[in-house]
């Protein structure tokens, strides 16, 4: 999927143009990443500044990353082991599905370029990109990499 290496534009700035957010509460959000860490779409649904699905939304319509609700999908454990679960929790993503060389990931921020990257360096693999929510995304983490 060649539409990643032409994102410019950061989430922040998404939720700005499409009017979810305004320009004080990505400064607050930011510094709060800056103060704490962590993922800027998730410390601004912690700050009550939007909606996991605002964000899922915006990306669908924005870049048409395709959304996937991971609640009622299973995924093979082979799958699973072609990422790290330290790199599944850092980018928070989850692998979902591997045709012969394309592996299909879901996560909350498809435009994080450097996790996508990542990952096709980790799995040799060509990556095409989903969107789901945070917190589908945590729930599945939670649930396959249990065992590790």
């Amino acid at each position: 999927m060649h539409i990643k290496r032409l994102i410019n534009e950061q989430l922040g700035e998404l939720l700005i143009k499409r009017g979810i957010i305004n320009q004080s509460q990505l400064e607050k959000g930011l510094a709060t990443q800056r103060e704490k860490g962590g993922l800027i779409g998730e410390i601004l649904v912690e700050l009550g500044f939007v909606k996991e699905d605002d964000i899922a939304q915006s990306l669908t319509a924005q870049y048409g990353f395709p959304f996937l609700p991971l609640s009622n999908y299973d995924i093979n454990p082979e799958v699973i082991s072609i990422i790290p679960c330290r790199v599944a929790r850092q980018y928070l993503l989850i692998p979902i599905d591997k045709i012969g060389n394309n592996l299909t990931i879901a996560m909350s921020n498809p435009l994080n370029v450097h996790a996508v990257e990542d990952v096709e360096l980790l799995s040799a693999c060509s990556v095409q990109t989903f969107v789901s929510t945070s917190s589908d995304i945590k729930r599945a983490i939670e649930k396959y990499y249990k065992e590790k």
